[in-house]
């Protein structure tokens, strides 16, 4: 059984040449569109794609497996379409919850996805920094929210009725200014090396990046500038212009627009979990067809906790 949105995946790359344009065109990252692809392949049995400096080519498999691909997928947006008359999904509103990262970089190709299929329904989409969603979704001012949480860190239960399921796991890596001595070597470098850097300390009093701050003091890194809003942007920008280093998620370091160097940690134990919070069965049509798309696109996991 192949997955619709890995089929997706590869018509896009098919039809645009190269997997950084595909990626791009779909919304994602080219490494997310590539881990995609790479589960296609594993899923097909054999090489779909051949990179190289101009971009990506199709195999003899690649091209055959797209072409069916392509009617796959115009099947079931029909089926998405007379579904949608018998559940009830051709009006009505779905409200969204999302943190920054999520999104810009996670949420847009599947609200894409979601609204080419179901073009009636009225879609709003609301700023709630973690763990605001989680009280969103309880509350229900919005339908379902996308949330996150860090390692080392702790989390508490969801109230009543609430289910939080994980999505993504990404590990947080050090970011420096281009040619910095700390991004030398390939190996992992180990936290106790930050110790005394300057760090950039991101939001050292928000909840989710509590645990991760107390983690980076306790190996020795000193903070120099301390950002007080839980945003990435300002982060990476001060690493850029060489005022500190700092620990920020992968999916952070790989879109940030200022020039960086990456080096991973060890441990790998500083991780970033992405989870979507929802009602479970108390969940409405359009809220549990767009919980669909999240699994099908990022999900690795069953639900962490429910009330």
């Amino acid at each position: 059984m192949y997955d619709p949105t890995r089929l997706a995946a590869l018509v896009a790359v098919a039809e645009a040449g190269s997997i950084t344009r595909a990626a791009a065109r779909l919304g994602y990252t080219a490494p997310a569109l590539s881990q995609q692809l790479a589960k296609l392949e594993r899923e097909a049995g054999a090489a779909l794609l051949v990179r190289h400096h101009r971009g990506a080519r199709l195999t003899a498999a690649g091209e055959l497996l797209a072409g069916r691909a392509r009617r796959i997928l115009d099947e079931l947006d029909q089926a998405r379409h007379e579904l949608a008359r018998l559940a009830g999904l051709s009006g009505g509103r779905l409200r969204v919850g999302t943190f920054t990262t999520a999104g810009i970089h996670l949420l847009p190709p599947v609200l894409s996805a979601f609204r080419r299929a179901h073009p009636e329904v009225d879609l709003a989409v609301a700023d709630h920094e973690p763990p605001g969603g989680i009280a969103a979704v309880a509350a229900g001012e919005v339908d379902l929210a996308l949330t996150h949480a860090y390692e080392p860190g702790g989390v508490g239960p969801p109230p009543a009725g609430v289910v939080v399921e994980p999505l993504l796991v990404e590990e947080l890596v050090l970011v420096t200014s281009a040619g910095h001595r700390l991004a030398e070597g390939t190996g992992r470098l180990p936290v106790g090396e930050l110790a005394g850097r300057p760090l950039i300390s991101s939001a050292p009093t928000h909840p989710p990046r509590r645990g991760v701050e107390m983690a980076l003091a306790e190996a020795g890194a000193t903070p120099a500038v301390v950002c007080e809003s839980p945003g990435y942007a300002l982060v990476c920008a001060l690493v850029s212009s060489g005022l500190g280093v700092a620990v920020v998620p992968e999916m952070v370091a790989s879109m940030a627009p200022a020039p960086l160097s990456v080096r991973r940690l060890e441990p790998a134990s500083f991780r970033r979990t992405i989870s979507v919070v929802h009602r479970g069965e108390r969940s409405s049509a359009a809220a549990a067809t767009l919980l669909a798309l999240l699994r099908s696109g990022f999900g690795r996991g069953g639900p962490a906790a429910a009330g």
